[in-house]
């Protein structure tokens, strides 16, 4: 099953993504913050990043920027994962080089539809 990580500094939206990932037998790893997001992925070369923008330090924009533009992370999908519903924040997300868009709350099956997509 795929390996995921999630990167979000809500212990609760973490929780619930960990639990429908974890169900469905896929490999959770989590990061609080941008920074260590971008760490992480070029340590543990994930199959799909979730992402948070509104996040302490460095946000989810420029995180997904910096894993779209480095040659040995940009073939991982990166799916923003926020409560940021408006289209202006959809289309730089997209700008940033993130291939998919989820509007919190995710249901199981947005979820699940989406990585399948992205494997």
């Amino acid at each position: 099953m795929p390996k995921i990580l999630i990167v979000d500094d809500s212990p609760t939206e973490v929780h619930k993504l960990t639990n429908i990932l974890a169900k469905h037998g896929h490999q959770v790893i989590v990061a609080q913050s941008g920074e260590l997001g971008v760490s992480l992925a070029k340590r543990e070369m994930p199959d799909v990043i979730l992402m948070d923008i509104v996040m302490p330090g460095m946000n989810g924009f420029q995180a997904t920027r910096q894993l779209t533009k480095n040659k040995d992370t940009s073939h991982i999908p990166v799916v923003m994962v926020t409560t940021k519903d408006q289209e202006t924040d959809r289309m730089w997300g997209t700008r940033q080089g993130a291939k998919a868009y989820l509007t919190k709350p995710v249901t199981e099956q947005q979820l699940l539809n989406t990585i399948g997509e992205l494997v």
